[in-house]
């Protein structure tokens, strides 16, 4: 499960990709000095994509060809993980480079405060022609009513955290046949392919990102100006029924088997809400699940091969920080869980890819615990930009161009309660070094200490061990002290809502912050009435 990919695997899965693509060279070496114009940034993450389900992880049922270059062609960060496995915590951390803790998006469907320096505005602040394309995800305080527009648009201005240039969002869906996007205003846009009837979103998406990327879309560039790109595909997350998939990509797994992987239980883990509930329907379908799940991943990987392609057609490949990552996993049963929220391999792990042939030499692979809010600041620190002040991770580009310096000793994970509702009994914190996952619930006090390295699919619960007493007191005392600089005092869900929030507003979070009601309140009637 940890294995990078072997020489044979990536020649094999290169002969399978698009023949024109060439994401880097095989020799690229980091250069000498500033490249010769600013580096343009095209962030792309996935949901619910997990680490070890890519090919380039050690995948065989995989079919990622474009996905495998990127890792072959540029750095692997083989440890990352999400912070908090969940779509919109994921996504507050990334914009502001802070704790969930410290944005208080300790559930789904709140409304992030937008008095929070994020990564549009320092984008935006230094020149850069910015594009936000597909699932925001920050925007509804309101729990279903996906499709209502006061919960899918969010309005121009301070909610969209300094994307000023174009923007064809929505909050959330996941029907990737008939689904839309919004610019700016409240009207529901359909997307459009030429020749397709029923345009399959991820195509539709990619084929905006490459319109911006040749300047068709949002405003006119500047003379050497540089773009950031922003594309948050809602595949492959569910629903996995072949009629939500391409009907070529389904044919190529239709009949491909999934045997249950060593952890894999039909017995309910009791940690579990009701996300993360099985039940009996997912367990009689999980192989077709999978099925949709790697036909969708597949898909993904395709357009992520013509978005190179047309990068390197452009002439500005070799000068634009391409990042591939994904919001969180899937556990497909594993522990007896479904879907996330949870600090297992299956649903914490995550893809971290970053390809820059100016400056990242091909083939480098990093061990450092990257975490979410490690991010901005990393991502930043490859541009050479401002990084905010009150952001809480590391800046670790240092590790993607092999230099040497300080780096966290494990990353902090955080869970603060039911995927989306306001329900107590389901909170945890977790560490995970390079080799181990320290975990403990709120609810009963129970710990969990596993060995990654020597037990991957985490079937040996190591906390009882009395040869493991010294290493579980280690994370002890590491946990104690990274949660009292970040003022986390592993509350209950329902006092977050209580303390924390209005309405499913964010008006703090522990270090502080506020949330101006009065002006959201102006915006809502301005565009809704």
């Amino acid at each position: 499960m940890t294995h990078p990919i072997t020489r044979r695997r990536f020649l094999e899965t290169s002969a399978a990709g698009t023949a024109a693509l060439t994401v880097g060279s095989a020799t690229a070496a980091v250069a000498d000095g500033p490249p010769s114009k600013r580096p343009n940034l095209i962030y792309v993450f996935a949901d619910q994509l997990r680490y070890l389900s890519c090919g380039y992880a050690g995948d065989q049922r995989a079919h990622t060809p474009n996905i495998d270059r990127l890792a072959a062609g540029g750095v692997d960060f083989q440890n990352c993980v999400s912070m908090t496995p969940v779509c919109s915590a994921y996504r507050a951390s990334l914009m502001t480079g802070k704790y969930t803790t410290t944005t208080g998006m300790v559930i789904n469907e709140l409304r992030l405060s937008p008095e929070h320096e994020c990564f549009g505005h320092v984008l935006t602040n230094a020149g850069y022609r910015t594009g936000y394309i597909g699932k925001w995800h920050l925007w509804a305080n309101v729990l279903g009513r996906h499709g209502d527009d006061r919960n899918a648009f969010t309005p121009p201005g301070p909610y969209r955290l300094g994307f000023d240039g174009y923007w064809a969002g929505y909050n959330f869906h996941h029907n990737n046949f008939d689904s839309y996007y919004y610019e700016d205003q409240p009207r529901k846009i359909k997307y459009v392919r030429p020749g397709v009837e029923r345009p399959y979103e991820p195509d539709a998406q990619t084929d905006m990102a490459i319109d911006f990327i040749g300047g068709k879309l949002g405003d006119k560039p500047e003379d050497d100006q540089p773009f950031s790109l922003f594309l948050s595909y809602g595949t492959p997350h569910d629903p996995w029924g072949f009629d939500n998939c391409l009907e070529d990509w389904a044919e190529r797994f239709r009949k491909v088997s999934f045997p249950k992987a060593p952890n894999h239980s039909d017995t309910q883990d009791p940690y579990a809400d009701g996300w993360g509930t099985m039940g009996r329907q997912y367990l009689e379908n999980l192989e077709q699940y999978q099925q949709g799940y790697y036909a969708m991943t597949a898909n993904l990987d395709w357009n992520i091969g013509r978005l190179v392609e047309a990068l390197r057609k452009s002439g500005e490949l070799d000068n634009t920080v391409i990042v591939f990552s994904s919001d969180h996993g899937e556990m497909f049963g594993a522990h007896g869980r479904r879907a996330k929220n949870i600090f297992y391999e299956e649903a914490a792990r995550v893809p971290f890819l970053v390809h820059w042939p100016e400056r990242i030499a091909a083939g480098r692979v990093s061990d450092a615990c990257i975490n979410t809010p490690d991010i901005m600041p990393t991502v930043l620190g490859l541009l050479d930009l401002p990084i905010p002040e009150a952001a809480e991770g590391m800046n670790l580009s240092r590790c993607a161009i092999d230099a040497e310096g300080p780096r966290p000793e494990a990353a902090l994970m955080q869970n603060t309660g039911a995927c989306a509702a306001w329900q107590d009994g389901y909170e945890w914190r977790a560490l995970r070094d390079r080799q181990f996952t320290y975990a403990v619930y709120r609810r009963d006090g129970s710990e969990l200490l596993f060995d990654n390295r020597n037990d991957p699919y985490q079937l040996h619960n190591l906390a009882a061990d009395p040869k493991r007493a010294d290493r579980l007191n280690h994370f002890r005392e590491m946990l104690k002290r990274r949660m009292a600089q970040l003022n986390d005092n592993f509350e209950k869900c329902t006092w977050y809502r209580d303390n924390w929030t209005e309405n499913r507003n964010i008006l703090r979070g522990a270090k502080g912050g506020r949330h101006d009601l009065d002006a959201l309140d102006e915006i809502v009637k301005r565009y809704f009435g």
